[in-house]
């Protein structure tokens, strides 16, 4: 007999299993463990790659940036292997639900950058390619981590359109509008003109 019996019952288990990959705080985790303080005391008080590398060390910060997009790649390709596709995307987002608001850390956690882009190179990896890409050339350009991640946010439905992965528009449009929710505060910074460069330490 099955453990579980229903579709519903098996969305659920892998929503549940996404969010706790999700909400792994790789940043905090190696903050401390590399003996970089309290990541809340930092910059912006974010747990994300950003926030890490103002604290100077590169290698915590690319570490976190890895970590934190494996933790979104794994939800999906465990939930495909084992659940199908329409599992996988729900694991998908609910990963990036749990990098956004973990449980642990009192639902205050990361933007969801990394852990977007890690969902869409397993998802749809020429998806992903071309995300990464629009992320390294806005935040180049910008010279702003946030810049970078509100582009990438807002090409993602067109890409996914562009290169035929039409059955996962729903999410890309929900995930877009996370991203752009996460990234409120830093869209009125950018605005203002006050928004920090990459790699400040200081600013937040």
């Amino acid at each position: 007999m099955p453990l579980l019996d229903t579709p519903t019952q098996g969305l659920l288990l892998w929503a549940a299993i996404g969010y706790g990959l999700g909400s792994i705080p790789f940043g905090m985790i190696l903050a401390r463990v590399m003996g970089l303080g309290n990541l809340r005391d930092i910059g912006s008080g974010n747990i994300g790659a950003t926030n890490v590398l103002r604290t100077g060390n590169k290698l915590a910060a690319a570490l976190t940036l890895v970590l934190d997009g494996a933790k979104g790649a794994v939800a999906v390709l465990l939930a495909r292997q084992f659940a199908g596709p329409d599992a996988a995307q729900i694991a998908a987002l609910a990963a990036f639900i749990g990098h956004c608001y973990p449980v642990w850390l009192g639902f205050r956690g990361g933007k969801g950058v990394a852990t977007f882009l890690g969902i869409w190179l397993a998802l749809a990896w020429p998806v992903g390619l071309a995300c990464c890409a629009t992320w390294l050339v806005a935040a180049a350009i910008s010279r702003m981590s946030s810049v970078g991640s509100l582009t990438t946010a807002a090409f993602s439905t067109m890409w996914i359109v562009f290169l035929g992965y039409g059955n996962t528009i729903l999410l890309g449009m929900v995930l877009t509008l996370l991203m752009y929710w996460r990234h409120r505060e830093n869209m009125g910074r950018i605005k203002a003109g006050t928004e920090s460069k990459i790699g400040q330490k200081s600013d937040p």
